[in-house]
């Protein structure tokens, strides 16, 4: 039998749908199990959203859109931009598409060349060197640490740039650090795309998660008109709407690469559900109370979380100031034993920790940190207080 495809056999199964599924699997078996694993709200999708998908349904709207998305939602999407942002695109820029990830899939297929490196700051989205192997692409992975917050400096991206480089991808706030970027950061990293003709990738799908007024969100896009014509916007309603399921996601970028990812979907997915594109339209065009309510919600959840995590001797974490994630390193624990095996990385950690006190968390080896752990805090507060319980009295007992 003839060999696969090299590229798609260097593709990893996703390791936080892997511990996902597992800890459904050990739920659904009736054990009092908790996991911090969730890489979505825990919220149900709001009810006009909903409502604006079943009235589209009734009516029929159900057949072929334009690729790129009704032009209602792309306008919209627009004065979303222009609004929240400070950006001005027409709608022939944007690019509505199957969820965030398939945009991303999008962009690496239109920009990268064989053997064209991408510079990741770690920790990153799990995903994105995934999708710039299956584009032909090279990740370069830049490490950063905790004195800096887990934001690149500048001159640490200077440094990884070569001949090679073609983009550089930036998550604000990121998964899983739940750092968010100065503007002087993202100044720095703007000037340096612009001196290098560099594009960057500003995956902005946590915008509205941020939790403290002193560093608000900014689009490294709003910088400038050199560097807004470099970059591409991803966005979506998966996490500030809590719709994760329905899949839409977009790309903003200048018209030449919004047609190129036009073409690209023309013939890999037409457009998406055309019923989701109602409900986007709905939640873009609607009051905001539930992304609101959501992320009171959420900082409640992330202030419990971290000052529970900080009681743990042998845990380390910096309080994030947006997504919904605690990143936090377990280092000081390696080597030691823990119910007779001993912990070598965080995977280890997690294991032990889901065999013996039934709590799931995600070992973040695949997001560039061997010997950290990410918490999400998307469940409720009871859960974050007996899942944190169980965690100390699992460490507690390391030796």
């Amino acid at each position: 039998m003839k060999s696969l495809s090299v590229r798609a056999e260097k593709v990893k199964e996703s390791s936080t749908l892997a511990i996902t599924a597992k800890a459904k699997a050990i739920k659904a078996a009736g054990e009092n199990l908790i996991a911090f694993t969730a890489g979505e709200p825990d919220f149900d999708t709001p009810e006009h959203i909903k409502k604006a998908a079943f009235k589209a349904a009734e009516e029929g709207f159900t057949k072929y859109t334009a690729t790129t998305g009704i032009l209602e939602l792309r306008k919209a999407i627009c004065e979303k931009l222009k609004n929240d942002n400070g950006l001005t695109y027409e709608p022939s820029q944007i690019v509505v598409s199957n969820g965030a990830k398939h945009a991303l899939a999008n962009i690496f297929t239109a920009i990268l060349n064989e053997g064209d490196e991408v510079i990741f700051p770690a920790p990153y989205w799990l995903t994105y060197p995934e999708l710039a192997t299956l584009a032909g692409g090279v990740s370069k992975i830049v490490e950063t640490d905790i004195s800096t917050g887990y934001r690149p400096t500048a001159a640490q991206l200077e440094a990884a740039i070569t001949d090679k480089t073609k983009a550089i991808l930036i998550n604000t706030p990121n998964n899983p650090s739940g750092a968010v970027f100065t503007k002087d950061e993202l100044q720095a990293i703007a000037d340096i795309a612009v001196r290098h003709d560099l594009y960057i990738i500003s995956d902005e799908i946590y915008e509205y998660l941020i939790y403290d007024d002193e560093n608000p969100h900014i689009s490294i896009a709003s910088l400038g008109a050199e560097i807004a014509e470099r970059t591409i916007i991803v966005n979506g309603y998966s996490k500030s709407y809590s719709m994760t399921g329905w899949r839409v996601g977009y790309t903003a970028s200048n018209k030449h690469i919004a047609d190129v990812i036009g073409n690209i979907q023309s013939h890999q997915t037409s457009n998406i559900n055309t019923l989701t594109q109602k409900a986007a339209l709905a939640a873009e065009l609607g009051a905001k109370q539930c992304v609101s309510d959501m992320r009171s919600a959420f900082k409640a959840r992330r202030n419990l979380m971290f000052d529970l995590i900080s009681k743990v001797d042998g845990l380390r974490a910096l309080r994030p100031d947006g997504a919904f994630y605690i990143f936090a390193d377990m280092s000081a624990l390696c080597g030691k034993i823990a119910y007779g095996q001993k912990i070598e990385c965080a995977a280890d950690f997690a294991d032990i920790l889901l065999e013996k006190q039934k709590v799931a968390i995600v070992p973040c080896a695949d997001f560039g940190f061997p010997h950290h752990i990410r918490l999400s805090y998307a469940t409720n507060e009871d859960e974050i207080n007996e899942g944190m319980s169980r965690i100390k009295e699992f460490v507690d007992e390391i030796s």
